[in-house]
């Protein structure tokens, strides 16, 4: 059982630690994991991520000329798929906090001729370096459980958009489908790591991840923070039985 972390600490994974601590922890974990990071989603989810990130593209309600925010952009999946939305005239920052995962998806898109209408940044979700209303959406997507201060994240998100704007959530919730919750517990903090040793070589790593979400707030939780951050219209698609859901937010 995670113990209650002071007003200073937060968790890592089940974990209380600084918030400094966890910064950095974080950043260690996807350093290690950054070179087999996708091979890895597509283990763990056996492929099921590209479908729900696809929900979560539709869900975003995406336009031609539209200028974008993609946090927690990594290896730069969301990233390609909004690019080819928003269209030549339209742009898209990818933006990570993590050097190595963001030079890896630049590397990537730009070998898959992606240029011209996408931009890098390294940037903290809780400080974005963007003037106000810059955007007309913002997308994170399997990263703000990784957040320190998730209420500032989304704050900064409220911020950076448009009149009419509309930010998207993708990330794992917490699964109502109450039969199999012991299959998943068993798989999650199980299997995962075995998983992570043996094909990432680094077990501690993935048993971070599969804590992380045991410890992100649920859907109507998550909803009560977009609204406290000054989101509107809040609602949230579950998939999966609430394995994982689509969070948006609007700004009217």
């Amino acid at each position: 059982m995670a113990s209650e972390p002071t007003p200073e600490e937060t968790y890592f994974g089940f974990q209380s630690v600084s918030a400094a601590d966890k910064a950095r922890r974080v950043g260690q974990v996807f350093e290690s994991v950054a070179q087999r990071y996708d091979l890895m989603n597509d283990l763990m989810s056996l492929g099921f991520h590209r479908l729900w990130k696809q929900q979560a593209l539709r869900l975003a309600g995406l336009r031609p000329g539209h200028r974008v925010l993609d946090l927690a952009a990594g290896t730069g999946d969301l990233s390609r798929s909004i690019a080819n939305e928003v269209g030549p005239d339209g742009f898209v920052v990818a933006c990570d906090i993590n050097p190595s995962m963001l030079t890896l998806g630049r590397d990537r898109l730009t070998d898959a001729g992606v240029v011209g209408n996408i931009g890098y940044a390294i940037a903290d979700a809780e400080r974005l370096p963007f003037p106000d209303q810059s955007f007309e959406r913002v997308t994170i997507g399997f990263g703000l459980r990784n957040v320190t201060r998730k209420e500032r994240a989304l704050e900064a998100m409220r911020r950076v958009l448009l009149p009419a704007g509309r930010a998207v959530i993708l990330e794992f919730s917490s699964l109502y489908v109450t039969p199999l919750r012991p299959l998943y517990d068993l798989y999650s903090m199980r299997f995962l790591p075995l998983l992570g040793r043996l094909v990432a070589r680094d077990q501690d790593s993935y048993r971070y991840l599969a804590e992380s979400i045991r410890m992100h707030p649920d859907q109507e939780s998550l909803k009560t923070m977009m609204e406290a951050a000054g989101f509107e219209g809040c609602d949230y698609v579950n998939l999966c039985g609430g394995l994982v859901a689509v969070h948006r937010g609007h700004v009217y």
